[in-house]
């Protein structure tokens, strides 16, 4: 199990391919921030049905009762719906080939962000990878 991280990585990966695709598909004709939002609730109910699904529903306490939890999970959801919206939008008016590079710019971004905030360390290969995911977005947009 030391690198099952790597295959949610990749599962997680395609399946945010799919999102784009999908979304893409789904956006013709309808407002994007309506289209968001019934896809929240999609989501919300599915990750309901799993949290049931895995007896895990009795951990919402802890997490509503962690009040510094909470708080940034509430930021996270703001963030995560503002991300959506922008994405939607994005792909509606744009082609997937180009907005799905700039969307993956979330990386570097996460990247420096984590290295402002949350004091982590990035190592030179890092910082290259970066670079290049950088780089690759560009030259894929130009």
């Amino acid at each position: 199990m030391e690198y099952s991280w790597i295959i949610f990585a990749l599962l997680s990966a395609f399946t945010a391919a799919l999102v784009a695709i999908f979304g893409k598909i789904g956006l013709h004709g309808v407002d994007t921030n309506t289209a968001t939002a019934v896809r929240s609730v999609i989501m919300a109910l599915f990750l309901i049905s799993v949290i049931i699904i895995q007896g895990k529903l009795g951990q919402v306490s802890s997490i509503v009762s962690n009040h510094k939890a909470l708080l940034f999970i509430v930021f996270s959801g703001i963030a995560g719906a503002l991300s959506w919206m922008f994405y939607f939008l994005a792909l509606k008016h744009g082609e997937v080939a180009k907005v799905a590079p700039i969307d993956r710019l979330s990386v570097v971004f996460a990247i420096v962000l984590a290295l402002l905030f949350l004091g982590e360390s990035v190592s030179l290969k890092e910082g290259i990878g970066a670079a290049l995911i950088a780089a690759g977005a560009i030259v894929m947009v130009l």
